[in-house]
């Protein structure tokens, strides 16, 4: 496993904030870290890249604990704050081949140029950072967090800030990474599009854990598929909602009209599970 964490307890004084959470991540696995403000995202990331001391439990990120880490896994790991405020006098292709440059005692860094392009900031190689706009910004905090071609990225918050062009293109730049991601977003169609799992945190404590097919069946069970046929309108629940459409267009035909599937998004799953766990809690 790339990521092992199991029973990581987090306390500040006499409060809990993170209560026993347990998750994994395999090599090349895109997992997204949900939850409420509050739930313990932001210090379970700060305890894996190994900025923050636990309280308790047991944490292994490259089979090493983040807190007795040395320079050589430093290097392996590649991290995206939700912004940067340094270097603003730096030219983006000087800084990314500085920073580079810290990478090659221990690995082989992305060429500059290279990575630039890969960012889509190739118009922009020359320019001092402070002149970026937002978006580009953005797209310069990322690269900065790969440069190091890392075995694990930690993404906060990624493309905040971004257009919806710009979002898209990170996507597809995400989807081509070899590399392990740990994604914290309040972008819930953001997670649905790149994740292969969802661990939800509500409450310092992980209430779900699953791809977002399995946690969507968990709430929903089934999918809900509406039609009018000879005048009469039908409303059926299916846990395969493909196949049953496949076979009432082979036995009904053109007599199937206002056909429509509801499939329970992520954004569904995610704040049912969340009220439950509250209303729970109450």
């Amino acid at each position: 496993m790339v990521l092992d964490v199991d029973g990581l307890r987090m306390r500040y004084g006499s409060s809990d904030v993170l209560n026993g959470v347990s998750f994994q991540a395999r090599s090349g696995e895109v997992v997204a870290l949900l939850g409420p403000n509050g739930a313990g995202k932001t210090t379970t990331i700060e305890i894996l890249e190994g900025f923050r001391t636990r309280s308790a439990g047991r944490v292994e990120v490259l089979g090493t604990d983040p807190a007795r880490a040395d320079e050589r896994w430093r290097a392996r790991v590649g991290v995206v704050l939700q912004s940067w405020r340094d270097h603003g006098n730096w030219r983006v292709r000087e800084l990314l081949a500085h920073l580079a440059s810290y990478y090659l005692p221990y690995r082989r860094p992305w060429d500059a140029d290279a990575l630039i392009g890969t960012v889509g900031l190739a118009d922009h190689a020359n320019q001092k950072i402070k002149t970026l706009s937002g978006g580009q910004r953005r797209r310069l905090d990322v690269a900065i967090g790969i440069v190091g071609s890392p075995d694990v990225l930690f993404l906060d918050e990624p493309t905040a800030g971004f257009d919806p062009k710009a979002r898209q293109e990170f996507h597809e730049l995400v989807r081509r990474l070899d590399t392990t991601v740990l994604l914290t977003t309040h972008d819930l169609g953001e997670a649905e599009k790149l994740a292969d799992r969802i661990v939800i945190l509500a409450g310092g404590a992980v209430i779900a854990d699953g791809s977002v097919p399995e946690l969507a069946l968990r709430i929903a069970g089934e999918d809900e598929v509406r039609w009018r046929q000879n005048g009469k309108r039908h409303v059926v629940s299916t846990s395969d909602s493909t196949t049953f459409v496949r076979e009432l267009f082979s036995r009904h035909g053109e007599a199937i009209g206002e056909l429509e599937v509801h499939r329970a998004s992520l954004e569904d799953t995610y704040l049912t599970l969340v009220r439950e766990y509250e209303e729970a809690g109450r």
